[in-house]
């Protein structure tokens, strides 16, 4: 995992401790995360399969699902198998250049699953205000477009975080009190100034948190606005329901990764395992769920996950 490398002598690895506080617990803990991540990937990788399998769900929002999915494995898989590791067989050691490669995928991923969040937004928007043109707004190599313009943003904003972090001379404690390697927690073993690091998160939580919601809240601004206009109350509850699951998926992964960030920079009095328990919420709880959700919505998914696994 040495992707970045750092200085021609390779430096003493970070020690990742878990949940501090709960160290006693870790065995324990590992259930729900293991029980949590298999959820994940089955659910996830159910939704690939029956998407790519078929063609009649091959629209803009099954196609935006898959990006999801794609999203939802890559960040969670980004850290729950070290968790376990450390859980399980107490291999807390990592090596910088493995701890700034899981940083980077981390973030990158997360940006990357906020780009997909605003263009479902933007989907429903067109689906609801403008339904009579949406084959031709959103078509399918559109959607695609889009997700790679969502990909090379999240390593353009993300890259530049490793990389300030890896010029940086660590102390002689390299113990993070994390399950994985947290952008702060990293610069706070630096010996150096790291005013430059946390001014570059505060960029990256800008470009990426603020203009993302902002975009979105403005989508469901004009939603409602658009919703207001219909009179029959039959259509409200049409309009609505296509929006319900979105906003589940939005609510869930935004307030967490919100309170995480805020709790890091200016929380000190809350407690560190109250903080790490939060931050493994949401790479856990939202990519489970996420499935589910769409799942439950859309009929049409649906009825296609139930045709292969009553098949089988």
């Amino acid at each position: 995992m040495a992707a970045f490398n750092l200085t021609p002598s390779e430096p003493s690895p970070f020690i990742l401790i878990g949940i501090p506080g709960l160290e006693a617990a870790h065995i324990w803990i590992s259930i729900p995360f293991s029980m949590f991540y298999i959820i994940n990937l089955l659910g996830n990788v159910m939704v690939l399969f029956v998407v790519s399998k078929e063609q009649t769900l091959h629209k803009p929002m099954h196609l935006l699902l898959c990006m999801l999915a794609i999203t939802d494995i890559g960040m969670s898989t980004s850290v729950v198998p070290k968790a376990l590791c450390i859980f399980w067989f107490n291999l807390t050691s990592i090596t910088v250049g493995g701890c700034l490669t899981q940083m980077f995928f981390l973030h990158a991923v997360f940006a990357m699953q906020s780009a997909v969040l605003v263009t479902m937004a933007f989907d429903r928007y067109v689906a609801i205000c403008n339904p009579l043109r949406y084959t031709t707004i959103l078509t399918n190599s559109r959607i695609a477009k889009l997700g790679l313009v969502g990909l090379i943003r999240a390593v353009l904003v993300v890259l530049p975080m490793p990389v300030l972090l890896s010029r940086l001379s660590f102390c002689a404690n390299h113990i993070i009190p994390h399950t994985y390697c947290e952008h702060i927690a990293v610069a706070k073993m630096s010996c150096g100034d790291i005013t430059v690091n946390r001014m570059y998160g505060l960029v990256i939580a800008i470009v990426v948190n603020a203009s993302d919601l902002t975009l979105i809240a403005l989508s469901y601004v004009l939603i409602i606005r658009a919703i207001l206009r219909i009179s029959f109350k039959e259509a409200h509850q049409k309009a609505l329901n296509t929006c319900t699951s979105h906003i589940c998926v939005m609510l869930m992964s935004y307030t967490p990764s919100v309170f995480s960030y805020l709790t890091q920079r200016f929380g000190q009095g809350i407690a560190s395992h109250v903080h790490v328990t939060v931050a493994n919420f949401y790479l856990l709880v939202p990519p489970m769920l996420n499935p589910i959700i769409y799942g439950v919505k859309s009929k049409e998914l649906r009825e296609k996950v139930g045709k292969y696994t009553c098949r089988r």
